[in-house]
């Protein structure tokens, strides 16, 4: 049961880790922005403590936010450290890709520098990945733009598990300080962005000095920014963009102007896009690439006037959000893919087979009365025998009626082949496999799992389904197969696992042994894999060890 609620709990962090960073795009201001972050860290990575330490622009580092303890705010909320100390630390202890871990038998010595610090007294851990209340642990913020200038550090404390995070909480927090890092930045964009519309506003005689501003704000940001027209026949389209757009997107300026933002989103994003408002809407959308390929952005709108009672443009920020993107289906494809074999797990496989299959029993084919009835036009007469074959009278079937477009899976007749195709299930338990871990290891039982999960994965069609139920059973779904194709196909299974696999330069063999089920609209999925591990065992049974066995 701990194994298949993995999955789950793992798709649970990553929700909260992406509204956590979702959140941090809420944020009005650079200080709402900053303690946003230091609360996401509290609220969606697991920590009691977060603190938000920000380069000021003399180089030293400022305590900005603080959660999770308000006596401990209180107290250190303001205060300097020098960048000196904050370079020592960034230097000690254990790097974990960009993290800096500085266990509690190397911090010790930081203890009187001048960096701001809360801390409380501990015991000894008790096992090796315990948390120490001295333990540090920071997690460096970079500006974007690729390069590698330090705009913060967020340091963290008291995992609310009491321990050091794992492979999985270490990519959680250094994706979200990656986030944290673009929002701080976006907030003092948008702050500096604020001052120059002010200005434009208020400052007539200011206009050339604010127009400059914006300019240079416009240009230089890190982000890509576009004004577009808005209203008229030509609404929408792109009259100014900045270079990091033309770099995003790998078109010119020459050529964007041609286009408006509608011509460049993805045709499945076009429904997001209209949906956009132009007064503070935001969206994430791919857009296209000169080289034909989409990106995922973020595009946040704002409406700007070039005087008081002038023409209104829209403004447009666009975010390179690639890489978060690609986390996140990275994160889902592992919360709902075996870590071993690379096959989708118990859930995937459960899901896939709740999609195939309804509550409501398959109703029985028509009596050739009825369908010369449908044919003829007596539609209600049809519409009734249909009904009342469900056990429903006069009203529709839960689930659908004679117009559903659902296609009942039925299981064929093993006794009859009236050509009735259905979802094979087939139900593989490995023979030997066990013998293999206890003499060689789960080194080489490992091996075993990954190169059956491939044999299998090559013998079956595109679209069939092979996953692995845990252990050493396998199950394939098969669809549009008949009772003889079913039987065949689990022939050639067994036979693509029963030759030698070589591991370590050993020659080790596994047999197999099938179970063959129907998936039919009425049944649960477990009862669809109960039956279909029930037959296993039936076939496993009724042959001899020696034949079970392949070697």
């Amino acid at each position: 049961m701990e194994a298949e609620s993995e999955p789950y709990v793992r798709l649970a962090t990553m929700r909260q880790l992406h509204q956590a960073v979702a959140d941090l795009n809420t944020a009005r201001s650079l200080a709402d922005t900053l303690q946003t972050v230091a609360d996401g860290i509290v609220a969606g990575l697991g920590y009691e403590l977060g603190c938000v330490n920000l380069v000021r622009p003399d180089g030293d580092l400022v305590i900005a936010a603080f959660a999770g303890n308000a006596a401990a705010e209180a107290l250190i909320t303001g205060r300097v450290g020098s960048r000196t100390s904050w370079e020592r630390r960034l230097s000690m202890g254990e790097a974990w890709d960009d993290l800096r871990f500085i266990p509690h038998t190397e911090g010790w010595v930081l203890l009187d520098d001048d960096v701001p610090q809360w801390h409380t007294e501990g015991p000894e851990p008790r096992f090796e990945d315990e948390w120490h209340p001295l333990d540090r642990l920071y997690a460096p913020m970079y500006a974007s733009g690729g390069g590698r200038d330090l705009l913060g550090v967020i340091s963290v404390d008291r995992p609310r598990n009491g321990r050091r995070p794992g492979a999985w909480g270490r990519e959680a927090l250094q994706m979200y300080a990656s986030q944290a890092a673009i929002a701080i930045s976006n907030a003092r964009l948008r702050a500096n962005m604020q001052r120059a519309l002010v200005r434009l506003e208020r400052e007539q005689q200011a206009l050339r000095a604010s127009e400059e501003s914006f300019r240079q704000a416009f240009e230089y940001a890190p982000s890509g920014m576009a004004i577009a027209e808005m209203g008229g026949d030509q609404h929408g389209r792109l009259l100014r963009t900045n270079d990091a757009l033309c770099r995003l997107l790998g078109r010119p300026a020459s050529v964007l102007r041609r286009y408006s933002f509608a011509d460049l989103v993805h045709p499945e994003d076009i429904g997001t896009l209209l949906r956009t408002s132009a007064e503070g809407g935001r969206a994430e959308l791919r857009l296209s690439r000169r080289d034909g390929t989409y990106l995922w952005v973020s595009l946040r709108n704002s409406v700007v006037a070039d005087t008081a009672d002038g023409p209104r443009f829209l403004l447009t920020h666009v975010e390179d959000i690639e890489e978060r993107k690609r986390h996140e289906l990275n994160l889902a494809h592992r919360a709902s893919h075996d870590a071993l074999t690379g096959l989708p797990n118990s859930a995937e496989l459960k899901s896939r087979l709740s999609a195939r299959i309804c509550e409501r029993p398959h109703s029985p084919a028509a009596t050739a009365i009825e369908a010369l009835d449908a044919a003829y036009g007596d539609v209600e007469s049809s519409l009734t025998h249909g009904y009342q074959a469900d056990g429903y009278e006069g009203e529709a079937a839960p689930g659908g009626g004679p117009f559903d477009h659902h296609v009942h899976a039925v299981a064929p007749d093993p006794e009859h082949d009236d050509g009735t195709k259905g979802l094979a299930v087939l139900f593989c338990d490995l023979d030997g496999f066990k013998s293999i871990n206890d003499r060689f290891g789960h080194h080489t039982g490992d091996a075993v799992l990954i190169e059956v999960a491939r044999r299998l994965s090559t013998c079956v069609r595109d679209g069939d389904t092979v996953a692995r139920l845990g252990g050493d059973e396998f199950v394939v779904l098969a669809d549009g197969l008949g009772a003889a194709d079913a039987a065949d196909l689990a022939v050639r299974l067994r036979n693509a696992i029963i030759p030698p696999i070589r591991v370590d330069g050993r020659a080790v063999r596994v047999g197999a042994s099938f179970g063959i089920g129907w998936a039919e609209c009425g049944m649960t999925v477990e009862e669809v894999l109960r039956s279909a591990d029930q037959r296993m065992y039936v076939e496993k049974r009724s042959r001899s060890k020696v034949h079970r066995r392949a070697g």
